[in-house]
């Protein structure tokens, strides 16, 4: 079956009007979607609606509400709701152009195709297309769709364009919130000179292709092992579940160097080999006093 549009009508640039449909770019039939089974009938578990005190209810018996304060709610009709739903618009108009790596990434939520409508919307579509490209922008705009209304990036995409919905402003955390306990400390120059050739080393074009859900691979492979025979299967994960901890500067310069194929770790800089050094001895140090300690506590034992 042929996909159908989720949305048609028209792009407006100013006085230029384009039909276009616009398509799902994504599907979820990839992921792993489970139910929940009684095991000795082997029939899926329903759920009713059931009020506390009051036990199972019928659905005609139930209103949505927004809960204001704690145990208080305030209470909509289906018809209130109904009011304030905007009407699907059947024009996009294009309120402004950014440059393509102006949007952070956090916005940007869910991506749609964008195909001309008919064979005389192709010529108005592909001169936008093109304008977009060579100029390096993205149109935005706002789209009312399922009583919603979006705000949407119009970018080029191969042949066609894409439409992809923005998260707004206050959907989002503040990142200052997490990152305010990193510390501004410079990175080694040693290491950071590590890391950039090994960035440099392993850049490549990005292929989709080459990532697989390893999870939902095994879990496809777990599912279909069972339907051929009875029997536990167990998937194992060689990694014992630990959280990693941060190591210190020596582990991570052997580290980037193993990574680049360096394990000789030749003297290239002298500093670095006294960089290596030091940790030595106040290894050293701790050794010594922690032998100490256990004959200092002899002694006081025998003075008691």
């Amino acid at each position: 079956m042929a996909a159908r549009p989720i949305w048609r009508g028209q792009i407006r640039l100013a006085l230029v009007s384009i039909p276009v449909e616009v398509y799902s770019a994504t599907r979820s039939g990839a992921s792993i979607q489970f139910h929940q089974i009684h095991e000795p009938s082997g029939k899926r578990i329903k759920y009713e609606k059931v009020v506390p005190g009051i036990g199972p209810i019928n659905t005609d018996e139930i209103i949505k509400g927004f809960e204001v304060s704690k145990g208080e709610y305030v209470l909509l009709e289906p018809e209130e709701i109904e009011s304030v739903k905007l009407e699907s618009r059947k024009t996009l108009d294009l309120a402004q152009f950014v440059d393509v790596n102006e949007i952070d990434a956090l916005y940007y939520e869910k991506p749609y195709f964008v195909v001309p409508a008919d064979d005389l919307a192709e010529e108005a579509f592909i001169v936008l297309r093109d304008a977009l490209r060579a100029q390096r922008k993205v149109g935005i705009g706002q789209l009312a769709m399922r009583g919603q209304e979006y705000v949407v990036a119009l970018k080029p995409c191969g042949r066609g364009m894409l439409l992809e919905t923005l998260r707004y402003a206050d959907e989002l955390n503040k990142a200052s919130s997490y990152f305010r306990e990193i510390g501004d400390a410079e990175p080694d120059p040693d290491l950071l000179d590590l890391a950039s050739t090994l960035i440099d080393k392993k850049t490549a074009k990005f292929d989709a292709s080459e990532f697989h859900n390893r999870y939902v691979d095994a879990l496809k492979g777990l599912i279909e092992e069972k339907r051929k025979k009875k029997g536990e299967l167990v998937i194992q994960d060689p990694d014992d579940g630990k959280a990693p901890k941060g190591s210190n500067v020596i582990d991570l310069m052997a580290a980037l160097k193993k990574s680049l194929g360096d394990d000789k770790g030749g003297g290239a800089n002298e500093n670095k080999g006294a960089a290596k050094k030091a940790p030595a001895k106040k290894a050293s140090a701790r050794t010594a006093a922690a032998k100490k300690a256990p004959a200092k506590k002899t002694a006081e034992r025998k003075r008691a």
